[in-house]
């Protein structure tokens, strides 16, 4: 990744993956993609691939909150809820994103999730810190701004 300069972030975009440079102070205005119009850092969860994963991560400066999940877990979807209300909680200052891995079993590999739901905190394309089980809203959001 690029390294945003002083002022700014990069964003990903979560339809084409393109990376754009937003000036920060303008972070809260809606920002939308260069090349194909689509929101930025709005408060929709991004579901990311084995494809899509690493293009996402790498081309954004925000932290990357990415919750590994499955359709058959019941934690999984008992937390959902309170993953999208972080999401709106943090639009803007965070990009909040879910990997099934049942579909994506290479990337759950590759981080070695062995339990779900798993949380990561992506920041500069690394690993910045791992959480086990589902989490209400707000825990998810000091962790994120402790980052």
């Amino acid at each position: 990744m690029e390294a945003a300069a002083p002022g700014f972030v990069h964003a990903a975009c979560p339809k084409c993956l393109a990376q754009n440079r937003i000036d920060a102070a303008r972070v809260h205005e809606a920002p939308k993609c260069g090349k194909c119009e689509t929101p930025l850092l709005d408060d929709a969860v991004v579901e990311l691939d084995d494809a899509s994963f690493d293009a996402f991560v790498s081309r954004t400066s925000v932290p990357v909150l990415v919750d590994f999940w499955a359709p058959w877990c019941g934690p999984c979807r008992q937390m959902a809820p309170e993953f999208a209300q972080a999401a709106m909680r943090l639009a803007g200052r965070a990009r909040l994103t879910k990997v099934n891995t049942d579909l994506s079993q290479a990337l759950a590999g590759r981080f070695g999730i062995r339990s779900i739901p798993t949380l990561l905190l992506m920041k500069d394309g690394r690993e910045a810190g791992r959480l086990t089980g589902a989490r209400p809203a707000s825990e998810l959001e000091r962790w994120v701004a402790s980052a």
